[in-house]
């Protein structure tokens, strides 16, 4: 027998709906909001981002685990007061503000303590909003003629790309960190007030429920498909965006891209009328893989990202709207709404760990991204020759048998790739701030051979291998640079006191005479390593040298007065300043570590930033000038041509930075200075930054 149900009125579809869309919003908002709120207690590493998405894809999961559970374990007016009851409780966890409790201690493992921050910040609210969608979805459909709930997932989607998109062009741009994060503890408290009737009116709104002739359960198969075709996109997203930030381009930001993508084909094969077509997608899917593939191969080191990213990105969209096609197609009934949403939670909880988390620790290189390549092939080859229900159209035995030769040559990709790299490789070593190579380089027509510290796309430094030239200062420190400029000047009243934030292979030590005192803060221990055992720019040093493990701010916070001649900036996360350091407050730190003239010197070559009129606008936030050096390159010495720029407090001046200004220093051929524009951008502090508008497009 089947009871007969009067439909709900329209406004309560419009009122799941807008909660649905509110609770996602602020699920995508919250992350980059926390995120930047922490980056500085851990370095500005990229790898803050990865790790702090997977644990939000960890706290969705079990939020999607808490939905499923109160749904298949409870009457629907228990689990509807039960979850106005937590709700109810969450308020009491606002705002989410980082406690300081929770700042890494020099040499600490990163990992675990941002996991637990996140945990103790926005854990409960998050996995509240999480359960959200799948809740308030399995409620609308309970009772309903041909129920559609899976265009309210499209919505929760189209949500959090909304929110992903608003953030670098809206809100960062124009609200304070510490002001977004209370803004959205207050959209939080909007949130907990709408859904709160939702959850109390759900039973008169849904029940009583169908009598069901038998009970739906889901096979173990298919489950396995959806864990695995989630967890293959998830990692292929996180993969993606490691290997573009630190083999391609380090551009701030850049995260975004992927995961707007990754999220686009959710809304394209959720959204109702499906747009995946395996007849259009499935041969493209084997081409798109082969080409990422084939990108990772070291002869492609040297190509230009405005290639590679389009083609890297191209074949993300494809792999994913594979991926999630082939989950829309096997999507369950209604009954099983939230037993499906588990599994995708699960799988893209597993995805994102083994990329954020597995991946570093137990792979010294980015071996994890050719991998997940063939972990695409194989869930899809296994949903193409299990031919589940669901499907119009059954893959042939050639387009099976070609997907399994696909995953064949990824395969035989993964090894190729790790030989050619250990060939031209001294050493790789890997940890949580990224993949660290030493490389010999053969001499070319006036360029030496020289050992070198690579990030990524980022030199750390070299050194000459001719033992008569090893001590020459290379790369961004040659004597004609800013820096080296700021240092021979610095001497002429006798022995100095020089800090240095970031070692790479310690060469500013080179400059260090008998009597200087050279202090360096590292935040990477790996780096300390390798620059102490396979570089000798540390061990000549004829001054006294001393390294101080950890985040250079917090260390310089904590100590007394340093009393520097001259404090130097040149901390490098991808191929930027990590933002913390170019802030005010940062600047005031400095200060208060210099003598009363002292010189602030800060390394601001970037490709893809315009760093200059930020320094410039925040040297005079403090009442500071700042003067812009930049040298031409230099091959035969291997000295690359850089920006620096040389700031002194405006009460008290510096004589070298005094004379640079007034033209009074003869400058070695090839060398400029220039005042910066101190118009052009807001002053940055600790609550407020702009990446996006000092991006050089």
């Amino acid at each position: 027998m089947v009871t007969s149900l009067i439909p709900p009125p329209r406004a309560s579809i419009w009122l799941y709906s807008t909660t649905i869309f509110l609770a996602a919003f602020l699920l995508f908002q919250v992350q980059p909001i926390l995120a930047k709120l922490i980056l500085p207690w851990f370095g500005g590493a990229a790898g803050v981002w990865l790790v702090s998405l997977a644990f939000f894809q960890l706290t969705y999961l079990l939020g999607n685990l808490y939905a499923h559970i109160l749904t298949r374990r409870g009457a629907l007016r228990f689990s509807s007061r039960c979850h106005a009851l937590f709700l109810v409780a969450s308020i009491f966890l606002l705002p989410i503000v980082p406690s300081p409790f929770w700042q890494p201690q020099p040499n600490q493992e990163p990992i675990w303590r941002i996991l637990g921050l996140l945990a103790a910040t926005i854990g409960a609210p998050f996995l509240l909003l999480s359960a959200t969608s799948p809740l308030l979805q399995t409620w609308h459909s309970i009772g309903r003629d041909r129920p559609r709930p899976y265009r309210l997932y499209a919505l929760s989607n189209l949500a959090s790309l909304a929110a992903l998109l608003s953030y670098p062009t809206l809100v960062e741009p124009a609200i304070s960190t510490q002001h977004q994060a209370l803004i959205w503890s207050v959209a939080y408290g909007v949130f907990v007030a709408i859904c709160l009737p939702v959850a109390w009116q759900a039973p008169a709104f849904a029940l009583p429920r169908l009598e069901r002739p038998r009970k739906i359960r889901a096979q173990p198969g298919i489950t396995l498909l959806w864990l695995s075709l989630a967890a293959s996109a998830s990692a292929l997203l996180v993969c993606l965006t490691n290997y573009i930030s630190q083999n391609i381009a380090a551009i701030p930001l850049l995260w975004i891209v992927p995961l707007a993508l990754y999220l686009l084909t959710l809304i394209l094969c959720f959204e109702g009328h499906s747009w995946y077509r395996r007849a259009l997608f499935l041969p493209l899917f084997p081409i798109a893989l082969a080409a990422m593939a084939w990108l990772q191969s070291p002869r492609f080191e040297g190509a230009a990202p405005r290639l590679l990213i389009p083609i890297f990105l191209a074949g993300l969209f494809l792999s994913c709207l594979v991926c999630h096609g082939e989950l829309a197609a096997l999507k369950p009934p209604p009954e099983l709404l939230t037993h499906f949403y588990l599994a995708l939670s699960a799988g893209g909880a597993v995805g994102g760990l083994f990329a954020a988390v597995m991946a570093p620790q137990v792979f010294r290189g980015l071996y994890e991204f050719p991998w997940t390549l063939a972990a695409c092939v194989l869930s899809v080859w296994i949903v193409l020759r299990q031919k589940p229900p669901g499907f119009d159209d059954q893959p042939t035995f050639l387009t099976r048998s070609l997907a399994a030769t696909i995953a064949l040559v990824l395969l035989a990709v993964i090894f190729q790739t790790a030989r050619a790299q250990s060939r031209q490789t001294l050493l790789t070593v890997r940890n949580f701030y990224g993949v660290l190579r030493v490389n010999i380089l053969r001499s070319g027509a006036v360029r030496p051979a020289v050992t070198q510290l690579r990030n990524g796309t980022v030199v750390h430094g070299e050194e000459i291998l001719d033992q008569r030239r090893s001590d020459v200062p290379t790369t961004y420190y040659g004597e004609h640079s800013g820096i080296g400029i700021a240092l021979l000047f610095a001497r002429q009243s006798g022995n100095i006191r020089v800090g240095v934030i970031g070692l790479g292979v310690g060469t500013l030590a080179r400059y260090a005479q008998p009597g200087d005192h050279y202090i360096f803060y590292e935040i990477n221990p790996q780096v300390v390593d390798l620059a102490t055992n396979l570089f000798d720019f540390l061990r000549r040093s004829e001054g006294q040298v001393e390294i101080i493990p950890g985040d250079a701010r917090l260390s310089l916070h904590r100590q007394p007065n340093q009393n520097f001649d001259l404090l130097v900036i040149d901390a490098f996360s991808g191929d930027a300043i990590p933002v913390h350091l170019l802030t005010r407050e940062a600047f005031e730190l400095y200060f208060r570590h210099l003598k009363p003239n002292g010189t602030l010197a800060i390394h601001v070559t970037n490709r893809s930033l315009n760093l200059p009129p930020v320094v410039g606008a925040v040297a005079a936030a403090v009442g500071a000038r700042a003067v812009e050096i930049t040298n031409s390159e230099d091959e035969p010495n291997a000295v690359y041509e850089s920006t620096w720029m040389l700031i002194d407090r405006a009460s008290n001046p510096n004589p070298t930075v005094s004379n640079l200004v007034a033209d009074r220093i003869s400058l070695p051929p090839g060398t400029s200075v220039k005042m910066p524009n101190q118009t052009e951008v807001r002053a940055w502090t600790d609550n407020y930054s702009n990446l996006l508008g000092i991006l050089n497009w």
